[in-house]
This record gives structure tokens, sequence and C-alpha cells, in this order.
């Protein structure tokens, strides 16, 4: 579990990160501006920072600045913004952002850049599979994978085995619209069963935005709750 820090002027994309990285085991505290990013920052180390460009404020690049310059940039920092030009970008880089993402963010890139930036320790070095510890130029954003791939190969991630899909009888006597929403009741079940009742992997599974994938279980009439009772 991690500690992340998300700086956003617009409260639906701070709950939604916040609804997102809580659900993958991280820890998440929010501030909506410059001046709560800095109390905070003050307060506590962070493992991570998602920080929005333009704020009513100060500006994300300014304040990435400013921690760098009083040596308080010892996270690695992925800006974010809907209208941040490459200028803007090649700039935050070169300040020591981690990497960018751009709005609207998607679920699997929130969760590679996240998943990156976490791989770096504070100290900007990154460890091998033997223990050592391998340079990495400040503010370049190479993922930690990138390094073990060169030092050694790293263990693959083991899937869990997927479990037989359940038998469902469908009428197919029944309008088209019906008998689609029956499958996709089913199809959509048997994902939450499988994974637990976590949102954020049914999403990435069936490849759906977060929020879309709320709506059309809603619609579909899916019982959360039941899902993670089961489990």
């Amino acid at each position: 579990m991690a500690n992340i820090l998300v700086v956003d002027d617009e409260l639906g994309i701070r709950d939604l990160l916040s609804e997102i990285l809580n659900d993958e085991g991280h820890s998440v505290d929010l501030a909506e501006n410059a001046g709560q990013a800095r109390a905070a920052r003050e307060a506590g180390r962070y493992d991570l920072v998602l920080l929005d460009i333009w704020m009513p404020d100060t500006d994300g690049v300014s304040l990435l600045k400013e921690w760098s310059t009083c040596g308080q940039l010892t996270m690695p920092v992925i800006m974010m913004s809907g209208h941040a030009t490459i200028e803007t970008a090649v700039e935050a880089t070169r300040i020591g952002a981690f990497s960018f993402l751009e709005k609207p963010i998607t679920l699997q890139k929130l969760l590679k850049a996240v998943e990156q930036g976490l791989s770096r320790t504070p100290s900007g070095t990154a460890k091998t599979n033997n223990g050592a510890r391998g340079s990495l130029p400040a503010g370049t954003g190479v993922p930690m994978g990138a390094a073990a791939a060169l030092a050694g190969a790293a263990l693959p991630e083991l899937e869990p085995e997927p479990g037989p899909l359940p038998h469902q009888g469908f009428d197919l006597d029944r309008p088209l619209r019906e008998a689609r929403d029956g499958f996709e009741k089913a199809y959509f079940e048997f994902h939450l069963a499988r994974e637990g009742g976590s949102m954020t992997r049914v999403a990435e599974k069936t490849g759906l935005e977060r929020t879309h994938l709320y709506r059309k279980l809603r619609q579909l009439g899916v019982d959360l709750g039941r899902n993670k009772r089961g489990n």
C-alpha cells in the first residue's frame, strides 16, 4: 500500500481518483489547490503525487518547481491536465515530473502510470532483482521495469485461473434488447464474482471506463453488494 496525494481543483476528478486508488489498496489524501498541497507535503511524506497543472491559486508546474527548489521533490510526481501544451509537459518533465497524463484520464493509463511511479524509490533509484541499486537520471521518468529488464528478467505476474462460466438459460424467443440485457447482466456478474467485487479490476478486464461501468451495472440491475458479500 502506498501513500498518494491527489491535487486537483475539480471535485469530481478528486473523488474518482480517490475511489480508484483506494480500491487498489492505497491510502489517498486530497488537496483542491496548491495551498492545501503545500500543507499536506509539509505534514507528511508521500510515495506519489498526482498533480493538476491548471489550478486557481498556483499552477502545478510552479508548485513542482517550488518543491524541487526547496528539496521537497522526494517522490515521483505525475502531472495531469486537459489543456496543457507540449511545451508545458516538457518543462514539467525537465523540472522533475515523473510523467504526464492527459485528461480525460483512462483507467488503464492511470493504473499503469501509478504502478510505474511507485516502482521508483524516493531517492530516484531503482532496485534490481539482486537488491543492487541502479541510478536513474532525475526527471527521466524511466520505470523500474526498464532497468529490471537490463539487469535480469523479472518474475512474471501470474493470472488467476479463470473459473468456469456458470450455465445461463437464455430465452432466445425474447426481443433482442431483452435477450442482450440478460446476457450482459450474466457477463458482468461473472466478472464481478471472479474479481471479488473489485470495480477497478472489472473495468480493466471488460475494457470499460469506471464511470460507464457503474452506469451500466445500475441499468442492468446488478446487485454489487451481493457480489462483495459472496466473496
